[in-house]
């Protein structure tokens, strides 16, 4: 799968995913400090599933309506972070059809899909 991976994603989870096969451009290294905005419409050119755990993704796809691909909210806490990689792997597994044009909250014990459109 393609992916971008927002700034506050951590590097570990952007390198577990690569090692599975996927294409997952980093913020970090391509763009860093941009603004959330640029990131979104980057996703979307580019056909990626934007990860985030920024809760403002929300405000510009819904209230403002601002064209996205897809995107997943990663809701972990510092106690749960090792659980993220685990719980993405589910995901894009089981459910490779229904990430796209969604908004998918990630929690470590439940998934919520959203349409975007």
């Amino acid at each position: 799968m393609k992916f971008l991976a927002d700034e506050c994603c951590d590097k570990g989870s952007v390198n577990a995913l690569r090692a599975d096969g996927n294409d997952v451009l980093y913020v970090v290294e391509s763009m860093q400090g941009s603004i959330d905005e640029l990131v979104l419409k980057k996703a979307y050119e580019d056909e990626r599933i934007l990860l985030t755990e920024d809760k403002d993704f929300g405000g510009l796809v819904y209230r403002l309506k601002k064209p996205a691909f897809g995107i997943i909210l990663l809701r972990f806490s510092v106690a749960e972070r090792f659980e993220k990689v685990d719980r993405l792997r589910q995901i894009t597994d089981l459910y490779p059809d229904n990430l796209v044009n969604k908004f998918v909250v990630l929690e470590p014990d439940k998934v919520r899909f959203r349409n975007l459109k």
